[in-house]
């Protein structure tokens, strides 16, 4: 994969020199990739446009019948419309279109890996980011977490007949091809005419805000013989319709970038401007009773201004049963210096204890090559979470101070102002080597929570002592 993407990251170079930008060089690959893979598959597409067409095409009635394939295809009903639905060529030179068409056509993609396509398009952005083009990292989550979460929250559409499953923030829809992909693994592709028919149309959602990964999130579950129902538009600032999900996967996008002003939502009951935690309620108010969740959040939501509120509400209303801190650097390369976590939880019934997973303490930080994120960092999580997808699974801690699962009572997070992260118990020796320290600006923002919980203390505390003044 790394030498395929190399190959075609080289003709970007090139390309830039006949005025195409990475953007729309990304873009113009994602088309031919599809063309590409689809005729791989025995997708039927429209008359002259699919890729043995284009491939005996040559000079200037190569762009002619790419260009008209494009607009054709725009043209389409259905999900085929929505991929190409103003598609456009930017690859006006016949010699630039054919050297990347042939480029493209010495690899038989289909057989190299099910989500080859979205690998290739994170490839270039990784690339892209490393000259410079910034917030690559709000595509994607890295593979071995987005299995994690899916395998735990067990997205199964068998289990009713108008079972749905969402990601509200969906980028290049990693979680719903890996929810189709889970299902695949636990039915073998067995499954009964009517089951298959509402799987393909009516069981995965989703909705991106911006309009090329989008199209690549379409593109994937398409080459997948599914039909997904992904919107283009702003979740937080557009009130949602009446549909609602039974499992919701998603990573909202980290930063607070845009978010400059309050969502006027009826349904949101805390006013802030952060987006993830206007995400989690969001996503409070798009599940159905007994509908489960998993998150992902930065570390600064745990401890933001107004977390406190939002958990609590969150509380009450479902039950946060588990929280995963994730390794630092999971991100890496896209946001290198975020570190993040996993909330659980399933709407419908109040939270009485949070089980904590502390995967990041005396955990080596995650680099892209020597030392990658793997299955293996989360197995012994996924263990202590058990089978129940609801988190009821019956759970134990050890009486070792170094466990690193521990569980927190509703008394004690109400205690400490529903603040998360503050349930810490393990020495990190990685923060005294001053190698992993990380982002300066992460590590600014991380003591400024820790001061945020330090006043908070104090405030309580002087409360205490007033009440005792008083009596």
């Amino acid at each position: 994969m790394t030498d395929v993407v190399g190959k075609l990251w080289g003709y970007a170079h090139s390309l830039r020199h006949d005025g195409v930008d990475y953007g729309d060089y990304i873009e113009q690959l994602t088309y031919l990739l599809f063309l590409k893979m689809a005729d791989e598959q025995g997708v039927e597409l429209p008359d002259e446009t699919d890729w043995p067409h284009l491939r005996r095409q040559s000079g200037t009635d190569l762009v002619d019948a790419y260009q008209d394939a494009l607009r054709t295809l725009g043209a389409q009903q259905g999900i085929l419309g929505d991929i190409f639905s103003g598609a456009q060529n930017r690859l006006t030179k016949p010699a630039t279109l054919s050297r990347l068409i042939k480029a493209i056509d010495e690899t038989e993609w289909t057989s190299l890996d099910v989500d080859v396509k979205a690998a290739a398009f994170e490839g270039l952005l990784e690339k892209s980011a490393a000259e410079g083009k910034k917030g690559a990292g709000q595509y994607f989550t890295p593979r071995p977490l987005i299995r994690t979460m899916v395998r735990l929250v067990q997205p199964d559409p068998r289990a009713l007949k108008q079972f749905t499953i969402c990601d509200p923030a969906c980028g290049t829809g990693g979680f719903l091809v890996a929810a189709y992909e889970w299902l695949k693994d636990e039915t073998g592709g067995a499954l009964d005419r009517e089951t298959a028919k509402r799987v393909r149309t009516s069981t995965y959602f989703g909705q991106e805000l911006v309009d090329r990964p989008r199209r690549l999130a379409l593109m994937n579950m398409y080459l997948h013989q599914v039909e997904p129902h992904i919107a283009l538009g702003d979740s937080l600032y557009e009130a949602p319709g009446s549909q609602r999900y039974d499992v919701v996967l998603t990573n909202p996008p980290f930063g607070n970038r845009g978010a400059n002003q309050v969502p006027v939502r009826d349904d949101f009951t805390v006013e802030t401007a952060n987006k993830q935690l206007n995400f989690l309620q969001h996503i409070l108010t798009i599940l159905k009773p007994g509908g489960r969740a998993a998150v992902v959040v930065p570390d600064n939501v745990l401890f933001a201004d107004k977390a406190g509120e939002i958990f609590k509400i969150l509380m009450e209303d479902a039950d946060v049963h588990t929280v995963l801190r994730c390794p630092r650097g999971a991100f890496n390369p896209y946001t290198p210096g975020t570190k993040t976590n996993v909330v659980f939880f399933t709407k419908g019934r109040p939270t009485r204890n949070v089980w904590v997973y502390d995967a990041r303490a005396n955990v080596p930080t995650i680099t892209k090559k020597s030392r990658p994120l793997t299955d293996a960092h989360f197995a012994e999580f996924e263990k202590c979470y058990g089978t129940d997808p609801d988190g009821k699974s019956s759970r134990s801690q050890s009486d070792s101070p170094d466990d690193r699962w521990r569980v927190f009572g509703i008394d004690e997070i109400k205690a400490r102002d529903y603040k998360i992260d503050s349930f810490k118990w393990l020495r990190d020796d990685e923060l005294d080597d001053a190698d992993e320290l990380g982002d300066p600006a992460e590590l600014l923002s991380e003591v400024a929570g820790e001061l945020q919980l330090a006043v908070a203390g104090l405030a309580e505390l002087q409360k205490l002592l007033g009440s005792e003044v008083d009596a």
